[in-house]
């Protein structure tokens, strides 16, 4: 069965962005190793210690389809029209953007609602699994049980304001299963499966 896997960056105190959506501080470790690690797009490489470079590759390897909502692909500006892991995109929306031109892209705007989003990044993932950001997107799987497991990249910051990943949950408590831990350079890669209910 293809897994949904959450993955995001994140302070300590639980923030993804700041109040204005900016992330520079929370991916900061993408950038501050000596070892490259490319990506589809050519001027796209990321620099990580060799931790971080071993699990951004296999994180790559495994990864078949994306799903986002609106604001992170707007944020992106949709990638270009291709995600940087070279896997199709798929935008929880209600509305595709006026200037969109889907000529070229995998990028997907998907505007009848998220499941029917996890339903097409999943056919389209296969036997890998779909990778999921963005806060609201991610809540939303959490609390509609179509979540499997939660890998988070743990940045040694405490940001104290801006957008927190686990703010609102509808379906609190969650339970999550014992962790895995990579240990990289100013950052810690936690992945833990979402227990069913």
């Amino acid at each position: 069965m293809t897994k949904v896997v959450a993955l995001m960056s994140m302070s300590l105190d639980g923030y993804v962005a700041d109040l204005e959506d900016g992330v520079d501080e929370v991916f900061d470790w993408y950038f501050a190793g000596d070892v490259d690690v490319p990506t589809t797009k050519p001027d796209f490489t990321f620099h990580v210690s060799a931790a971080s470079a071993e699990h951004l590759r296999a994180l790559m390897g495994e990864v078949g389809a994306m799903l986002t909502g609106r604001r992170t692909s707007d944020r992106a500006s949709a990638w270009g029209g291709q995600h940087p892991f070279g896997v199709p995109a798929f935008v929880v929306t209600h509305e595709v953007p006026e200037e969109w031109s889907d000529s070229d892209s995998t990028v997907h705007f998907v505007t009848d609602g998220l499941e029917s989003a996890v339903a097409q990044a999943k056919a389209a993932a296969g036997d890998k699994i779909v990778g999921m950001h963005g806060a609201d997107t991610i809540r939303e799987c959490l609390d509609t049980g179509l979540l499997d497991e939660i890998r988070i990249d743990l940045v040694p910051l405490l940001l104290g304001s801006g957008i927190r990943l686990f703010d609102r949950l509808e379906n609190a408590p969650v339970t999550l299963g014992n962790p895995t831990v990579v240990e990289g350079v100013g950052v810690t890669h936690l992945s833990y499966p979402v227990i069913p209910r």
